[in-house]
């Protein structure tokens, strides 16, 4: 088995051999005006259990009045593809001549192609995301948008190169109840964030399995070493190809697919852009199915001002497959009470009270109730079954693309949120104490 080490040390050189073999794409040949009232066109890379249950439906959700059409499809495995053919037929955004592209230099050398929506395996969304903006693409990329910091470091180059709209699938940043917390901390009410408190709990052993499919793909049916891209060569395995998230370096697992959204809400209501360090532990405690990606994770982040080390605050997240107790929460504190994002309520919970006050010469802190705006679903065209918060991303991102301005979530809110997920990976494989430099980008492990 690869350690962390020595995929780190390949990914940095690699990375470089994906990024120039990406120049063979002129972006120059491919990208044309798109006016107020033309068809936009939409590829498809990888289709994926995520595109089919929530991305299509909410691209669908706007495709009408927007204009908008998904023109064909890549995906390296055959099956994929069929299904994706099968699944366009008699959609009202769909193209009728809906094309299969056994690759993504299939798909992206055709002239037919202004944007992509990208929904691969974690570990290769920034490099197919590098390879999209090269070509002339716009992007929409699902989270995490990085597993290694070389690949974030790479997109992030080829994005800033480019005039290219990305949208980041971190789909909070779309949702009214998230935008009424973030203006109501920016605002001063709420006071300073004292500590972040998070969790994901579920009880599955099969979340991120998939036997059946396991036992019925053929590596002649795919193509094994683009799927690998820059990490290192192994022999042909089903279940890194169709289980990718139960392995590293594939993906982080709990960081890169749970941790994402939510330490992505803290970076924006706080305005930092990275924990200055992070400590973590957990295991293969519950589910012993070869997986080697954590059934139980915990991190503990200190988050302030790198210049200014007297502020800050704690963000504890948590997260388990072996006891769903607890669910999906995710609370931020302040001296004078919380915001409850389950609930969406503001409460003086916790807050400083007279009595404790009293004694030190202080006034009580006590929040004022008050429910934030949750928002309603979004009316369609027809019922496509999509969710709200991913149709209002999907929704934004189709809308910058017509009028050029920056989505809610840009590549550079996928690279805060990777470092932050690769901080807390690195300490849970090490055991040690991570911290970011901001003048080098760099991971520090002490």
């Amino acid at each position: 088995m690869t350690t962390r080490r020595d995929f780190i040390k390949s990914a940095a050189l690699a990375s470089a051999g994906v990024a120039v073999s990406a120049n063979s794409f002129s972006a120059a040949s491919y990208k044309r005006i798109i006016g107020a009232n033309d068809l936009v066109r939409v590829g498809i890379i990888g289709f994926s259990d995520r595109f089919r249950s929530s991305l299509a439906p909410s691209f669908g959700d706007h495709a009408k009045k927007l204009n908008f059409e998904f023109m064909g499809v890549s995906d390296i495995w055959n099956r994929r593809r069929a299904e994706a053919a099968e699944y366009m037929k008699g959609k009202s955004y769909a193209s009728n001549q809906f094309v299969q592209a056994r690759n993504n230099e299939e798909l992206l050398g055709r002239k037919d192609v202004d944007a992509v929506i990208i929904s691969t395996a974690d570990f290769q969304h920034a490099l197919h995301c590098a390879e999209a903006v090269k070509s002339g693409r716009d992007v929409y990329v699902e989270k995490p948008f990085a597993e290694s910091l070389a690949d974030a470091k790479a997109v992030m180059k080829a994005v800033d190169a480019s005039k290219q709209i990305v949208q980041v699938g971190s789909q909070r940043r779309s949702a009214p109840n998230y935008h009424a917390a973030h203006d109501y901390i920016k605002s001063g009410k709420f006071g300073d964030i004292t500590t972040v408190e998070m969790t994901w709990n579920v009880n599955q052993p099969g979340r991120w399995r998939r036997k059946e499919l396991v036992s019925q793909i053929r590596k002649e049916d795919t193509d094994w070493d683009r799927f690998l891209l820059n990490r290192p060569k192994v022999a042909w395995n089903p279940r890194f190809y169709l289980e990718f998230r139960l392995f590293y370096p594939y993906s982080s697992g709990i960081p890169g697919q749970w941790m994402a959204h939510q330490i992505d809400t803290v970076h924006w209501f706080s305005g930092l852009e990275a924990p200055r360090n992070v400590v973590a532990n957990g295991g293969v405690y519950t589910w012993k199915d070869g997986r080697t990606n954590a059934d139980t994770f915990s991190a503990a982040f200190e988050y302030g001002p790198f210049d200014d080390k007297s502020k800050g605050f704690q963000v504890i997240y948590s997260s388990r497959f072996n006891n769903e107790a607890g669910g999906v929460k995710e609370y931020y504190y302040s001296n004078g009470g919380m915001i409850n994002l389950d609930t969406n309520k503001i409460t003086s919970e916790g807050g400083l009270k007279e009595k404790d006050a009293k004694g030190m010469g202080m006034q009580a802190n006590l929040l004022p109730e008050m429910s934030l705006k949750a928002g309603d679903r979004i009316a369609t065209d027809a019922n496509t079954g999509s969710d709200p918060m991913t149709s209002l991303h999907m929704l934004n991102w189709m809308e910058c693309i017509r009028s050029r301005k920056e989505t809610n979530a840009p590549a550079k809110v996928g690279f805060n949120h990777s470092v932050a997920n690769m901080m807390a990976t690195q300490a849970l494989h090490t055991g040690k104490r991570v911290s970011w430099d901001p003048k080098s980008k760099e991971i520090i492990v002490s």
